[in-house]
């Protein structure tokens, strides 16, 4: 029988069908309609039922299971909605923990189904079993193990629900095989309701007040923009926030694209390799509001000495954030979508322009020193930021992906946004290998809008197979390796902070261009200023994917910088 959501919920005769179809029928009926995975031994079952759905259900095969929760990020990073994952069990399950504990610190909402052995076998050490729940505990939002076939829908109902409810995180179920091939009475009932879990809090009013209030007498605030505002849908919210109260407004790298480049009070990135002026001027705060952001050490250098001269408004989902690492003086518990415009409400109309003016001085220092030779430099070789600088202007909306080094944080710097979620990158975890799977998912997630996967030649070899899927699945990437022969960012560590004892950074690398080849995606090399925007024009114009290798200075550094463990006033612009 075909099948669709008026099936599931009106039916008067329940179907009876395996636990394996139960999945296939519990994630249609939960609106899903994409999964990446890798089959195996023990999740046969599944795939064997996902057979006869190939038309209602778009499956992509990837080459590392790792690589399948990365991409699984990029698509929920890229439409909002959840990112599904199926994996065998014993080392398909396994692989899966990087992008678990990476979705887990960057609140991507992630289903992963991962098949295990028989349930007789459980505790025996059979062939490929592992106690999986155990080792995903600490890097899940919340997992379970389903026994009885009867028992998925609602474990994949539970699922989604806790993976996409107040924090977002990843989710897994892990399913006993016995449990695939048993059969049962199929109905899914969405929840919408768990006794022991409540993502949503009442919001006190009496906090808002007294927000308000230290609002509307501040004379230099600084609001921190993170990625709660997006995951919210806040962008509307926050810049009726901002209209209203006329406060400078910074961002983290994830709130990168909540709020427009060209934004007359955006005043930059926060943090180790952020804009000087946020980073400088955090010491001359009086308020500091931060919206949808937790603070995290990248972010505030120094804990003790961030903010020093401020009080702290702070609005957050997640309870645990809350003077975990900076003392809020207000605290408002909620989703930001909701907290936001009963603050604006309370807030009087406020102007601070001579207030903003300070950050422009700064931003003045910033391009004549570190910004002007970065995008236009004057030595023979080409360097990351001019790139980042001329993809932008020939690909002024599309979404930008990055690995992780320095090739994350100059696109970071450089790219311009002109629309909300327009940035996918590992924040927390700093996932090298992250990128071109996740890039793949973010094409699939968003096939109307282009992708540019910024990615250094150390990142790039850590997930090179996810070429394979490219070229299987026709995924239209732009990836733009910046290659400097080394693993860049910790060259640079190496460089300021140990004598430029380069140990073991320095890379040999294969012919990329035989690499690009063999997986039919068209390639091209650039090396001078003269190539560049021609060489972008003629990626831009190229049906599909492409990968543009940019050989670019070997020992460029990315700044500004604040060195790890000191205050983020101390950053350093050389």
């Amino acid at each position: 029988m075909s099948f669709t959501k008026d099936t599931v919920s009106n039916q008067q005769n329940l179907p009876r069908i395996s636990g394996a179809e139960a999945v296939i029928r519990s994630f249609l009926a939960a609106g899903v309609d994409t999964l990446f995975g890798y089959p195996g031994g023990s999740i046969i079952p599944v795939y064997d039922a996902l057979y006869d759905y190939r038309d209602q259900l778009n499956h992509i095969l990837v080459r590392h299971e790792q690589c399948a929760l990365h991409a699984a990020q990029g698509y929920a990073r890229a439409t909002g909605r959840t990112g599904v994952c199926i994996v065998t069990s014993g080392p398909g399950a396994t692989n899966t923990v990087t992008g678990l504990a990476d979705a887990m610190l960057d609140s991507t909402p992630v289903v992963l189904v991962s098949g295990q052995v028989g349930s007789s076998f459980l505790g025996t050490d059979a062939f490929q079993e592992v106690n999986f729940l155990e080792i995903t505990q600490s890097v899940t939002k919340w997992n379970c193990q389903v026994k009885r076939a009867q028992d998925i829908p609602e474990a994949i109902a539970k699922a989604f629900y806790i993976a996409s409810s107040g924090r977002p995180g990843p989710v897994v179920i892990d399913i006993t095989k016995d449990a695939q091939v048993g059969m049962m009475d199929f109905k899914y009932e969405p929840v919408r309701f768990i006794r022991s879990y409540q993502p949503h809090v009442e919001i006190d009013t009496d906090q808002i007040m007294e927000a308000a209030r230290l609002i509307n007498f501040s004379r230099k605030p600084m609001a921190l923009i993170g990625q709660g505002v997006i995951l919210g849908g806040a962008e509307q919210e926050l810049r009726e926030f901002l209209e209203k109260s006329g406060i400078p407004a910074a961002s983290t790298l994830l709130g990168l694209s909540a709020l427009p480049s060209d934004h007359p009070q955006y005043v930059g990135m926060l943090g180790m390799h952020g804009n000087y002026g946020p980073n400088i001027k955090n010491r001359d705060c009086d308020l500091l509001i931060a919206i949808g952001m937790r603070f995290d050490d990248r972010v505030t250098g120094d804990s003790t000495k961030f903010g020093i001269n401020a009080k702290v408004i702070h609005l957050e989902i997640d309870p645990a954030e809350i003077n975990k690492l900076i003392y809020a003086d207000v605290a408002i518990l909620g989703d930001v979508k909701q907290t936001l415009p009963l603050l604006t409400e309370k807030i009087a109309p406020a102007e601070h322009t001579a207030w903003i003016e300070e950050f422009r001085a700064c931003d003045h220092i910033e391009h004549e020193e570190v910004i002007a030779p970065a995008i236009e430099p004057r030595g023979a070789h080409l360097r990351m930021g001019e790139v980042v600088d001329a993809v932008s202007k020939q690909f002024p909306d599309a979404i930008l992906v990055t690995d992780v080094g320095q090739q994350q944080m100059f696109a970071s710097r450089y790219f311009r946004y002109r629309q909300t979620r327009s940035v996918i990158t590992s924040g927390g975890l700093g996932t090298m290998g992250f990128g071109l799977p996740a890039a793949i998912g973010a094409k699939i997630g968003a096939p109307q809008r282009e992708v540019c996967l910024f990615v250094g030649d150390g990142g790039l070899q850590m997930s090179l197979q996810e070429l394979g899927t490219i070229y299987q699945s026709q995924v239209g990437v732009k990836i733009i390796l910046l290659n400097n022969g080394y693993l860049g960012m910790v060259r640079q560590w190496q460089e300021l902070f140990y004598d430029r004892r380069y140990s073991f950074t320095e890379l040999t690398n294969p012919d990329f261009e035989l690499v690009a080849k063999a997986n039919r995606i068209p390639y091209r090399c650039v090396e001078h200023h003269e190539e560049l925007n021609e060489a972008v024009a003629t990626m831009l114009q190229t049906e599909g994917a492409y990968l543009l290798e940019v050989r670019v200075e070997r020992e460029e550094n990315v700044f500004p910088m604040v060195p790890a463990g000191m205050p983020v006033h101390d950053v350093r612009l050389e």
